[in-house]
């Protein structure tokens, strides 16, 4: 599986080092300006809060880049019948897919866990050295807090991030994968105030088990499935 992987990621010369660090300084700098602005207006009060603020953002860049990851990796090749070449490997079928699902999750999942813990540190270094705007102190009881729910929200959306496949595979569409991916942020991102939806454990462990049934199901019925 490792090998398959490895051949997966030469193949479509993936640069994640440097998309993840686009979208890391894109997402901060945004956070810098609402949060140490007269923009913020009290937004974040709190070191909890401004954890918050960081997460919702991460996490909807990196389930919107993981239906782009879908598409190249799964839809366009369906799409471009490119497909065919993979599966007349003496490779199984189930193998090939379930090693391009692993990079999608795995990808995700860390991209979400590791930016929310760089940006977030960066923020409260911010905060401490240059501006004092957040009220509070940052506890280790507050850090362990924040890791174990960046850690748990960050599986969750990484499975949420595997559900555009199901619309995606069904048209043989990169829009409709990628425009399944935008709902999905908007639907957990919804809410007033400080309420989320995604704050919901609920909601997000659905979501989490529907993505994972999806890919399930669909390395389940790859054998039997027409490729045209």
């Amino acid at each position: 599986m490792l090998k398959l992987i490895r051949l997966e990621l030469r193949k479509n010369k993936f640069n994640f080092l440097k998309s993840v660090l686009i979208a890391d300084l894109a997402i901060l700098g945004f956070m810098i300006l609402i949060a140490f602005t007269s923009l913020n207006e009290g937004e974040f009060s709190s070191y909890t809060d401004l954890f918050d603020g960081v997460f919702v953002f991460v996490k909807a860049i990196y389930i919107i880049f993981a239906s782009v990851l879908l598409s190249k990796l799964v839809i366009d090749e369906y799409k471009n019948n490119t497909i065919t070449v993979l599966f007349m490997y003496p490779v199984p079928r189930k193998m090939l897919l379930t090693a391009k699902l692993i990079i999608v999750f795995v990808f995700t999942f860390l991209s979400i866990f590791l930016s929310d813990i760089v940006i977030s540190s960066i923020l409260t270094g911010v905060d401490y050295f240059m501006s004092d705007v957040i009220e509070g102190t940052v506890s280790q009881e507050l850090i362990l807090t924040h890791l174990v729910k960046a850690g748990t929200d960050a599986l969750y959306a990484a499975g949420m991030g595997l559900i555009p496949l199901y619309f995606g595979m069904r048209r043989k569409s990169v829009p409709a994968t990628i425009v399944t991916a935008i709902f999905i942020v908007m639907l957990i991102s919804s809410g007033f105030g400080s309420f989320r939806m995604g704050n919901l454990i609920g909601v997000s462990l659905s979501l989490a088990l529907v993505g994972a049934g999806i890919a399930y199901l669909s390395i389940r019925n790859i054998e039997h499935q027409d490729v045209a």
